[in-house]
């Protein structure tokens, strides 16, 4: 499972990560970041001071936004807003971009904050899904080799609610930065470790 950040839609990079996740078309399923959609929800609760519950909502909506916009870049990847829809495009040989409100609305491990981002979201659903790991694709660089979950949440990498959803996933994480396109290939091609592996007990 791959979650694309939404900060990469302003980098030159994203038709190579476009390019990979079509190339692994059936391996993989996408969970997109929220990018300038999400940023607009937090700039209007800034402005409107609504509650935490209605940002949830619209962050969810954020997503499907930047997912629909990565479909209508890369004819590959697909949207889906269920298992059943997941593993039926991945069956049929296309790659699966998540649409998270429909399973993540209301369900009771997941918090109405912005603690709970895309991040912690992908996270949910490879525990869900009983993904074999997850990668975190980054605008960011993390740091090399391996790096402790805290401190990724404290330097702001990742979300505060990160290490608990993936505790709670029980499948092993990476954390690549936006130029680790080629390097994501190759790992999914062999199976290989590709970016920094996030520890959870530091």
């Amino acid at each position: 499972m791959v979650k694309l950040g939404g900060s990469l839609l302003a980098s030159p990079a994203l038709r190579d990560w476009l390019d990979v996740l079509a190339a692994s078309a059936g391996a993989v399923v996408v969970v997109p970041g929220g990018g300038p959609f999400a940023d607009a929800v937090r700039a209007a609760q800034a402005a409107l001071a609504f509650d935490d519950g209605v940002a949830h909502r619209l962050a969810l909506l954020a997503m499907e936004q930047y997912g629909l916009m990565l479909a209508g870049i890369e004819p590959a990847l697909r949207p889906a807003a269920s298992r059943r829809a997941i593993a039926r495009l991945r069956a049929a040989g296309s790659v699966p971009v998540w649409m998270p409100t429909r399973m993540a609305l209301g369900d009771p491990d997941i918090a109405e904050s912005w603690d709970v981002t895309s991040d912690s979201l992908a996270a949910w659903l490879a525990g869900v899904l009983g993904a074999a790991r997850l990668v975190l694709v980054k605008s960011a660089a993390p740091p090399p080799g391996r790096a402790a979950a805290a401190d990724l949440v404290a330097s702001g990498l990742v979300d505060a609610a990160l290490p608990g959803f993936l505790a709670r996933a029980g499948c092993p994480c990476w954390c690549i930065g936006p130029d680790g396109a080629a390097a994501l290939a190759g790992a999914l091609r062999d199976g290989a470790e590709a970016g920094t592996r996030i520890e959870l007990d530091g």
